[in-house]
């Protein structure tokens, strides 16, 4: 019973879209997250952005030059894409609907807009928003970085303001105060995922079929 129980429950995998404004956190719970749930498989994102100190090609993000990316959109390579202060950034289609299909959890550290845009695609998705302690805070994490000028940190704090209005098209909402709550919380969602009817059901109804 317990196999059958399994075989139910992790028939396909759950893609989970976490997003939030820049400077929320998003990296941080992700870097977290995979090493209390190794199973969970991390889709590299692709950007035309700088690498910041400490970021390592293939792991943090794949780094493209304006051009390459674009060539990537015109060959109808990647899942979503969107241009955020500047830079493309975007996930590459392939990798992501070959790992669902064996079975496995994927979850993707994206913007909004990208977010936005993979709702379109995979409506079935678990959408989930992180919210930071306050705006506050958020543009003290995002000074904190060290690596934007004070013109990129004013633009940077009037798209948050947009993006958390747009929280609305998300299933879930997360304050990212402490990483391990957030973590938690991740988890929780997720295994409640798992036992929706609505994902059990058709695997169900084969059995019985058969």
């Amino acid at each position: 019973m317990t196999s059958n129980t399994n075989t139910l429950e992790r028939d396909r995998g759950i893609l989970i879209v976490l997003s939030g404004p820049s400077g929320v956190g998003k990296g941080t719970v992700c870097s977290a997250l995979r090493k209390i749930s190794p199973e969970l498989v991390y889709s590299v994102s692709t950007t035309t952005r700088k690498p910041r100190e400490g970021e390592v090609e293939g792991v943090n993000y794949f780094f493209k030059s304006k051009d390459q990316f674009e060539q990537l959109i015109a060959s109808d390579e990647m899942l979503e894409y969107a241009e955020y202060v500047g830079n493309y950034y975007g996930t590459p289609r392939r990798f992501v609907e070959e790992t669902l299909a064996s079975g496995k959890d994927v979850i993707l550290e994206i913007e909004v807009q990208g977010a936005l845009k993979v709702k379109e695609k995979f409506p079935e998705a678990t959408f989930i928003f992180l919210i930071p302690p306050s705006l506050a805070e958020l543009e003290n994490r995002i000074v904190t970085r060290g690596t934007e000028t004070n013109d990129i940190i004013r633009s940077r704090m009037s798209v948050a303001v947009d993006e958390i209005r747009l929280m609305r098209h998300y299933d879930y909402g997360i304050v990212n105060d402490e990483v391990h709550k957030a973590c938690s919380k991740i988890q929780a969602i997720l295994m409640a995922e798992h036992c929706k009817c609505d994902r059990i059901l058709p695997r169900l109804e084969q059995w019985i079929g058969e």
